[in-house]
This record gives C-alpha cells, structure tokens and sequence, in this order.
C-alpha cells in the first residue's frame, strides 16, 4: 500500500485534498484524522504538519508527500521535488527599513529575521554574504521595529503587510516556491504505484488548463480553424450532414479559450462550444 503524506492545514491543506479528490482518491471527512486509508486505490493518507513532511519521506516512513518547495529545502531533508503542482504559489523577498539596506551586499554583518532559516541561510551562503540568521515563528515584520534584527526575509504576495510595517523589498527574489510532490532521494524511480499516482495529478492539471472546444466552420476555412485550434496532437474532423461544412473538436488552454472563441466566429465557425475537462491521460 502507498503512504502518502498530506498537510494537514494552512494554505498547503485544502488545495492538497481537493486536487487528491479530482484525482479519484478518498479523502478525510473530518480535519481531526489524522489518517486515511483508501483500499479501492491501495493508499494510505497521513495528514502532517507541512514542515514535517519533508523529514517524514526522507526518512524513508512514507512513500511520498505534498508540501512546498520552500518547506523541502528549509528542512534540508534527503528529499526532492518530483512534480510541481500549480498551487500555494509564493515568493521569498528581503525586507528592511526604507533606505537602510540598498542591496543583497549591505547585508553583510547584520541580522537578518526569518521564519526560513535554511532557506536564507543558503541564500546566504551561496552569494557569500557573511550575516546572522534569527528564528523567528510567525509576525517577523516587528523583529526591525523592536531591534531584534536589521533586515527580514519572508513571503511577499502583494506587499501590503511590509509596507504597514513601514518596511520596503530590496534585491532579487530569494527564490519562488509552490506545492510539489516529493520522495526520498535516491528512491525507486519506476515504482508502479508511484507512477500511478503521478499520472493521476498530472492529469487532473491538464485537465485544469485546458477545455474541449467543439465548432462547426465551412471546409474552405477549416485550415485557418485548425490553426487556431491545433489540439494536442490535432483536431478530430468530422464531415457534417450539409455538404461543405465540419465538426472539429480539440483541446485548448482553457485562459485562451474566449480569444479563440471569437477568432472563430470572426472567421465564420459557428455552434462554437467549450465543455470542462475533468479526468485525462495523455
């Protein structure tokens, strides 16, 4: 049987379980399990703490897990990112004061406050800034106001919270970070139950970005159509009852889908339908 580790809450949890559901798996119904056993589908779900879970799959426990690439490489876990998922996207900045630190080099021998020390401890290390990293759990933004620290590093989604602080980014990114799936490194590479699982994520995001797109348009411009709609491989081309007109059916990306909607119509096709994709293999 598959273990699978899951977290169990904040912004990693939810998405997690509901793409397993897309993905045909049995889910907890209630947030206190803390494990789930799916027999149709020969898995085992054990609901962790994000940051746990890296350590859990390196240590061999569990087959698998779903966490974040910022918490896989904070942990510094024998663990590896086997297939980004499209959620809990984030990006990793350096905040302070406006106009104390210019750039990445003004860092040297100042403390910086994170809640990701592995993370900027690497950061660090590898652009050979010599500073000190302060653990901090949660709220890092008062570490600057109340002296415990010059600088922060933290996740910036629109910014608003830094500059409530008084506090501006500066520098690059230290890195972006989103859901993956990840296994103990070094681990079997062609196991067919993880293989499995892996094909069923994979489809449940193709079938998240792309939608099926059925229209009819005169077979004079069927070239042009199909330019619009190539499909994956190609279109089907079906001939229709009145002599001169086709059915083409593919798959587009579903954000280009009402672009591609009215270039159609524009070029004459009509009955020009979308449908939601909810399960594939490609």
């Amino acid at each position: 049987m598959l273990r699978i580790a899951v977290p169990n809450k904040g912004s990693l949890s939810g998405p997690a379980s509901a793409m397993l559901h897309e993905a045909g798996y049995r889910q907890r119904k209630e947030s206190k399990e803390l494990v789930t056993v799916d027999p149709d589908n020969q898995v085992e779900f054990f609901y962790l703490r994000p940051k746990d879970i890296a350590i859990y799959v390196s240590s061999g426990k569990l087959d698998i897990g779903i966490t974040g690439e910022d918490l896989l490489i904070d942990s510094a876990a024998h663990a590896e990112a086997i297939l980004p998922l499209g959620f809990a996207r984030s990006t990793f900045r350096f905040a302070s004061r406006p106009g104390a630190v210019k750039d990445l080099a003004d860092l040297a021998g100042k403390t910086i406050a994170t809640s990701y020390e592995g993370i900027v401890g690497k950061y660090l290390a590898e652009h050979d800034v010599d500073a000190s990293v302060v653990h901090l759990d949660g709220a890092v933004e008062t570490a600057i106001e109340l002296g415990v620290a010059e600088a922060i590093a933290d996740v910036v989604e629109t910014g608003t919270s830094l500059r409530n602080a008084g506090l501006e980014v500066f520098g690059d990114p230290i890195m972006r970070s989103e859901a993956c799936v990840i296994r103990r490194k070094g681990a079997e590479t062609d196991d067919p139950k993880v293989q499995q699982f892996l094909r069923r994520l994979q489809g449940v995001l193709v079938a998240r970005s792309y939608v099926m797109m059925d229209y009819d348009c005169r077979a004079e411009h069927l070239e042009k159509a199909v330019a619009l709609t190539p499909g994956l491989e190609s279109p089907t081309v079906s001939p229709l009852h009145n002599e001169g007109w086709v059915a083409v059916r593919a798959m587009v990306p579903t954000k280009d889908a009402q672009r591609i909607m009215d270039d159609l119509y524009a070029l004459g096709a009509r009955a020009i339908l979308t449908t939601a994709i909810h399960a594939c293999r490609l």
